[in-house]
């Protein structure tokens, strides 16, 4: 009889070994092996076209790639002069940034056939979307924890909650997202950022006795948190009305007493962002992730900090602490190199400047499919464009996109089969919530 048990505990050990092993070899697996020769190849062209355009349009910069086909660093030349240095250790910024070229194709093309103003045709489609999304989106409260009483949420949102999304893909043709750099005030670039189709600002940037160096046209201004708090004060920058407001966190009562006070004419939405994880933040970069999912070409200026800087400075004000200027640069001229944007500067101030040795467009969607495997994307390598939507979810009120939009952004429509594509917030899968007419 003793016997028994022994056996049975004899079984149970070498099942955990076996699973064991499995997890182990699994765990082990090259995720190149996910990838055929031919998604090899096309890796390896982005990376190559990638360093030739980093050597000739990085005004110093160079890209060195590790052995595993996504990991790139960008090194400054080792006479650059760091000069910002972290508040708390008191670190000099380093001279050399990693980042992952696979995460940031594969992302920023989502990005561009993605809608990212929050909506409450979004929040209904995901599951338990009031209870464990919506109330993250509103100021603390008891009241408002998990949106217990869903009509108070409503209610808190109601101002900045469109039904559907009121921006499209393809919107645009050409956008200017402009920056709050000092380096602005070296270059009169005000007439070249007022020919483009929508420009782009950021927070409290102003205009009015600098429009010279950064144009008089405004269409879009992206807010961070204190921004957004002190909206009265942003308000007063331009003519009421005109711009279109895009908070990039959360709302506040207080903004939303502002709103209803002042009142607030102009439109007023929250950003719903595409997690970059820590390779990239601020609000820099939501202007640029929220002009590439509406605009077909995106230029930037106020952005760069070329060499010889000697601190981050705004065009308007005193130095900006807490940013890493090298760290940024370096992340645009990855950019750039990709085809995503194009970057101007005082050392880059003709219009007409060709970007040298940019992928080809075809190279980029090959690396952008060789990536997605690789990383082991939700609907990787699918031609179906709905192949990335982990979550499918018919709309309650069926609306089609207005008439008055753009060929192109009405030919994306049909392209997505009308679908709304919305990025999933953090999703560990990166795959999009997509919602369909019934």
């Amino acid at each position: 009889m003793r016997l028994l048990p022994f056996g049975l505990l004899l079984v149970l050990a070498s099942g955990l070994s076996i699973i064991l092993i499995y997890i182990t070899g699994i765990s082990n697996i090259d995720p190149n092996s996910r990838l055929s020769a031919q998604d090899l190849d096309a890796l390896q062209a982005l990376q190559s076209s990638f360093q030739q355009c980093v050597s000739a349009n990085g005004l110093g910069l160079r890209a060195e790639f590790e052995t595993d086909n996504c990991h790139v660093t960008m090194k400054f030349p080792d006479d650059t002069v760091s000069k910002w240095s972290d508040p708390k250790s008191g670190e000099i910024e380093g001279l050399s940034h990693e980042f992952n070229l696979c995460e940031a194709v594969a992302t920023w093309e989502q990005v561009r056939n993605s809608t990212t103003v929050l909506t409450k045709e979004y929040i209904d489609a995901l599951p338990n979307g009031w209870k464990d999304y919506a109330w993250r989106r509103i100021n603390k409260g008891i009241q408002l924890d998990n949106c217990r009483n869903k009509s108070l949420c409503m209610e808190k949102l109601s101002l900045v909650l469109p039904l559907t999304p009121p921006y499209y893909p393809r919107q645009f043709r050409r956008c200017a997202v402009v920056g709050n750099s000092a380096d602005l005030l070296k270059t009169k670039f005000g007439k070249e950022i007022d020919s483009f189709d929508a420009v782009f600002r950021q927070n409290g940037a102003p205009i009015q006795n600098y429009s010279e160096y950064v144009g008089s046209k405004s269409t879009f201004r992206l807010l961070n948190r204190g921004s957004a708090k002190a909206l009265d004060k942003v308000a007063d920058l331009y003519d009421a009305g005109k711009e279109a407001l895009i908070v990039k966190t959360t709302i506040h009562d207080i903004m939303s007493k502002m709103i209803r006070a002042i009142p607030i004419l102009n439109p007023v939405y929250l950003m719903l962002g595409t997690s970059f994880g820590s390779s990239a933040k601020g609000t820099g970069l939501k202007a640029l992730e929220f002009a590439l999912s509406v605009c077909d070409t995106v230029d930037i200026y106020g952005f760069t900090v070329d060499p010889g800087y000697e601190e981050w400075t705004r065009y308007f004000s005193e130095s900006r602490g807490g940013h890493t200027p090298l760290h940024g640069r370096a992340y645009y001229q990855m950019m750039e190199c990709l085809g995503l944007i194009k970057i101007h500067s005082p050392m880059r101030a003709d219009q007409n400047r060709v970007v040298k040795w940019l992928p080809s467009p075809s190279i980029v969607t090959a690396g952008r499919i060789a990536s997605e495997k690789l990383l082991a994307r939700f609907g990787a390598g699918s031609a179906d464009p709905l192949g990335q939507c982990s979550i499918i979810s018919k709309q309650q009120n069926s609306k089609k996109p207005p008439t008055s939009l753009r060929k192109a952004a009405l030919e994306h429509q049909k392209y997505v089969k009308g679908a709304t594509l919305y990025p999933l917030e953090h999703n560990p899968n990166h795959g999009l919530l997509c919602t369909v007419p019934q």
